[in-house]
């Protein structure tokens, strides 16, 4: 009987400990999901190269995709680089404050944490729709990781231009140009930018 007792006595404190150390696990993984950042991938795209990287970082990332589009979209007419006249023209190089309307806000912008942002580089920047964007919506406290896509043009003066369109306090990141990176080099600067 003593035995039995003893064995008992042990069994329940060994049960004890256990559901302690499990309620400790649980309580720890709960912290760390409440630790998790939501991440929001945020593009302007008109070839579709913009796009398919937005695509692969919201996927690597696990996070939610947003186009940015324009309120009046772009033709090909409206993005000839070589016509003096063409809208691009206008709004990067005869009027280069210009805003064009977007046609929707992000619903939820309060919810996330980081925004990753992509776009194409025109005339050595962001094109301005990416100021609308910024200038309509509240980033405050928010990581804003730009990045960009371009057959051969660097980032210019993109992160100084982007950085006048919020004058409020948020984390930048510098702007990356992505062409050409495999899915290890985009997850690696994933992770980095999001700290």
């Amino acid at each position: 009987m003593k035995t039995m007792n003893k064995f008992l006595t042990v069994l329940a404190a060994l049960l004890v400990f256990v559901g302690c150390n499990v309620k400790a696990k649980e309580n720890n993984m709960e912290s760390n999901n409440n630790n998790a950042k939501k991440v929001l991938v945020a593009y302007f795209s008109f070839s579709g190269t913009t796009k398919g990287y937005a695509e692969r970082i919201a996927k690597i990332a696990g996070a939610n995709l947003f186009e940015i589009q324009a309120a009046q979209p772009y033709t090909d007419a409206d993005v000839d680089w070589t016509n003096d006249n063409s809208r691009v023209n206008q709004e990067m190089k005869t009027n280069p404050d210009s805003r064009p309307a977007i046609a929707k806000k992000v619903d939820n912008l309060k919810d996330y944490d980081v925004a990753f942002l992509g776009f194409p580089i025109w005339w050595y920047i962001e094109p301005n729709i990416i100021n609308t964007f910024f200038e309509t919506q509240d980033f405050k406290g928010k990581t804003i990781v730009p990045f960009f896509t371009s057959y051969s043009s660097g980032r210019g003066k993109t992160d100084e231009h982007l950085h006048k369109s919020i004058n409020y306090e948020v984390n930048w990141k510098p702007a990356v140009r992505l062409n050409s990176k495999s899915d290890s080099e985009l997850k690696a600067w994933i992770e980095e930018s999001e700290k």
